[in-house]
């Protein structure tokens, strides 16, 4: 059975990630968050499991910085 991908578009990846969609764009740029997935010319999706991934990573670091 497959399982279903679901995809995200700016507003709900900035809404996921409570980061402003400027910051998301800046880190896309400096290779710090997954890159789109561009489905037409003003289109650009992730994959929620991207971004889920990403903030387990994130957060999993931050609590590694605090604890130290």
């Amino acid at each position: 059975m497959k399982s279903s991908i679901k995809l995200l578009r700016i507003s709900d990846v900035a809404n996921k990630t409570t980061l402003a969609k400027s910051t998301l764009w800046s880190k896309i740029s400096k290779g710090q968050f997954p890159k789109p997935i561009k489905i037409s010319p003003a289109i650009s999706v992730w994959k929620e499991s991207d971004v889920d991934d990403w903030i387990e990573s994130f957060y999993s670091q931050t609590v590694v910085k605090e604890a130290v």
